[in-house]
């Protein structure tokens, strides 16, 4: 599937931002879906998003700078209110009017976990609810925020891929020497404020070395996880990992699409556990290690992943695919709603 051509992901909210890079007055520049969109801060300190691109003489505006809650292009000073409106000419007399049609277009945004959120068009199912974030007993880790040369889709595929563990993972918590997956429990789900995915619940093993050992919180040499596992149409997931020593290392990805062949990788890590028994840094240093497989492998494969399934002879899958099979079905369908097929490379016109 070529993300951009699908219509539909421009009705979905995605984490575009942290808040923290729009807190030094200048605006910032994003792909999204393959849109040119530029954010900054408004008047009241809360995320605005808007093409980047001056109706004047079509400058980027994300080389201008933020004003008073307001957005000036530095070309020519033209400057924008968080709606997209064109608020100041500086050529202009003061009592001059400024013709409504000088605008350009805005964008929703809110602001939530941290982060500047973004839809491009009208949302039709709400931003995924992290009942830890700020909640007592809970600290929140921004991990990461980083672009990778893949796709939403293989990245998600793989969130849910036990399979991979023996080989991708196996300097860090693989078990080589058990290269068959345990099953997971699988569950799809339609909840009443619009939004669909799916919960999967597997135990498994994983080695556990004396550099793990605050992480899990255990000593034995292999310990369990109990991953319950869940999916956010289109490109969000949520791992809970509990530890039997009672830990829970709770990551929230948002694998945000920047056009047909990047995302943005986002992730938040949620633990019940404190920092003298874990230090922060030594968390993100675990992790790190383990997303660096996983991105080395998936920047090998193609953007451009199956979706329909009746396109046959372009991958082949296995029992232990069931999730990614899941996520593929659940795409599908979401397509068929919005009167769409999945575009990929195969159907595309040719280019001059």
């Amino acid at each position: 599937m070529l993300i951009t051509r699908q219509p539909v992901f421009r009705k979905f909210w995605h984490a575009v931002m942290p808040l923290s890079m729009l807190e030094g007055g200048l605006p910032k520049p994003f792909r999204l879906l393959g849109e040119d969109i530029v954010l900054f801060l408004d008047a009241e300190g809360q995320p605005a998003a808007l093409k980047d691109r001056c109706c004047h003489r079509t400058a980027r505006l994300s080389k201008g700078r933020c004003v008073n809650g307001a957005l000036e292009c530095g070309y020519h000073g033209w400057t924008y209110n968080a709606g997209g409106r064109v608020i100041r000419i500086p050529q202009y007399d003061a009592e001059r009017a400024i013709p409504a049609e000088y605008c350009t277009p805005a964008y929703r945004c809110v602001a939530k976990y941290g982060y500047a959120w973004v839809a491009l068009e009208e949302p039709i199912a709400p931003i995924p609810e992290v009942p830890e974030f700020g909640a007592p007993g809970w600290r929140t880790i921004y991990q990461f925020y980083e672009r990778w040369a893949t796709s939403p889709i293989r990245a998600l595929e793989n969130s849910f891929d036990n399979s991979h563990f023996s080989f991708v993972h196996r300097a860090t918590f693989g078990v080589a020497a058990q290269p068959k997956p345990s099953k997971y429990e699988l569950v799809e789900r339609k909840n009443g404020d619009g939004s669909i995915g799916f919960q999967a619940e597997t135990l498994i093993d994983a080695t556990n070395p004396p550099a793990f050992h605050r992480v899990s919180g255990s000593t034995d040499p292999i310990t369990q996880r109990h991953m319950r596992n869940a999916y956010y149409l289109p490109f969000s997931r949520r791992l809970d990992i509990e530890y039997p020593s009672g830990v829970r290392h709770i990551i929230i990805n948002c694998f945000t699409p920047i056009d047909d062949g990047q995302l943005q990788l986002v992730q938040w890590l949620f633990r019940n556990d404190t920092e003298a028994d874990c230090p922060e840094q030594m968390l993100i240093d675990f992790d790190h290690v383990i997303t660096r497989e996983d991105k080395d492998i998936l920047e090998s494969t193609d953007p451009d992943a199956l979706v329909d399934i009746r396109r046959r002879g372009v991958e082949y899958s296995m029992d232990s695919d069931r999730p990614g099979m899941l996520i593929r079905k659940q795409l599908l369908e979401l397509l068929s709603a919005h009167g769409e097929t999945e575009q990929h490379r195969g159907n595309q016109p040719p280019t001059a």
